[in-house]
């Protein structure tokens, strides 16, 4: 059994999943609150003593005993690391190696003193012969050590450290087939921020972290109502998007001296988006995801699908899973990024 844990600034989440012959089975899936129930969540003042109480009560709400799992697979989160696709040459392991401890300084703004190097070859490149595509992940020792001394105080054994922009796209992967053309574009919508992932069969992987998550909408709803926090998100959890519309609004427009949160997202994804096709010279954009705790705001994907002109989906990373229909889950997609971690335990070790 793998455990995929994911260690989210409001919220962690832990998926358990066996090795079949046919893929992974699902074994289990929960979550829990980071910060104390029923108080306005506030990210300055979350600490390692509260992900800590979480991640052990967690395991004590699900009945789960650590020890039992095969591996353990935690996720670094996309704005602690740097991940970068690159073209090189075909080459033995152990030149490929140094050549890429090279290669992410030159394209990784990291001092090389402090910076952990990992890569990983994602396939032959289809434009030229003899060349292949690499992943290439860094972040800095502060950060791993940080990261390994949280599990510790967990008391778990730290196993693969991965990160969350791969493991979102490892979960798509494992559920849906890959279009052959085309681009696939996943936004996991967090707590503080968002992970933007774009990615197709021999295309170039990227990811950005966008500087809007779940706690903006919560709070700007509070604001423009003048109300409490946790009143403000039981409104967004109802009524969604349409619930930071000013009474006063005529119809159902957003005046452009009233700029919402929501503008300020979708802009952030458009620049992205762009910036993705100027480097790459590819905008089919097929489809958009949205997975995480936000996910699911009633309107959110339609408004997303009106302003951007691509079809977008909450993203369901148990769909027609083995065993998914015996876990009762209510928010499949804020499991996204755990289960990912969890399958890429199975491909590593199993």
């Amino acid at each position: 059994m793998y455990l995929g844990l994911d260690i989210g600034r409001q919220y962690v989440k832990m998926v358990t999943a066996d090795k079949t012959k046919d893929g992974y089975k699902l074994i289990d899936a929960g979550s829990r609150l980071v910060p104390e129930p029923n108080s306005a969540y506030d990210p300055e003042k979350i600490d390692h003593s509260h992900w800590v109480m979480a991640v052990k009560e967690l395991f004590r709400q699900q009945g789960f005993n650590p020890k039992k799992a095969k591996g353990l697979i935690t996720g670094i989160n996309g704005s602690s690391a740097s991940i970068k696709q690159i073209t090189t040459m075909e080459m033995p392991t152990d030149e490929l190696e140094s050549a890429m401890t090279f290669e992410a300084r030159k394209h990784i703004p990291m001092d090389g003193t402090d910076a952990v190097i990992d890569y990983q070859i994602i396939g032959s490149n289809k434009k030229e012969v003899d060349k292949i595509d690499v992943g290439l992940v860094a972040c800095t020792k502060g950060v791993l050590n940080n990261h390994l001394e949280l599990l510790k105080e967990c008391g778990l054994k730290p196993g693969i450290v991965d990160v969350n922009p791969v493991a979102m796209s490892n979960a798509f992967s494992f559920i849906k087939d890959v279009p052959e053309d085309g681009l696939v574009v996943m936004l996991d919508i967090g707590a503080i921020s968002s992970t933007l992932v774009v990615y197709g069969k021999g295309e170039q992987f990227f990811t950005r972290d966008l500087p809007i998550g779940g706690h903006h909408l919560v709070k700007e709803l509070s604001e423009k109502k003048e109300i409490g926090y946790i009143e403000a998100q039981d409104i967004l959890y109802r009524d969604g998007v349409s619930a930071s519309k000013s009474d006063g609004a005529v119809g159902d427009g957003v005046g452009i001296a009233e700029r919402t949160v929501y503008d300020s997202l979708i802009e952030d994804m458009r620049r992205s988006l762009r910036f993705y096709a100027k480097q790459t010279g590819q905008s089919f954009f097929l489809k958009i995801f949205l997975t995480g705790g936000a996910a699911s705001t009633p309107g959110l994907t339609a408004i997303v699908n009106e302003k951007l002109n691509i079809d977008c989906a909450v993203f369901n990373p148990f769909e027609s899973m083995a065993g998914s229909d015996d876990v009762s889950i209510s928010n499949p997609s804020q499991f996204t990024t755990a289960l990912g971690l969890g399958i890429r335990g199975g491909m590593s070790i199993g």
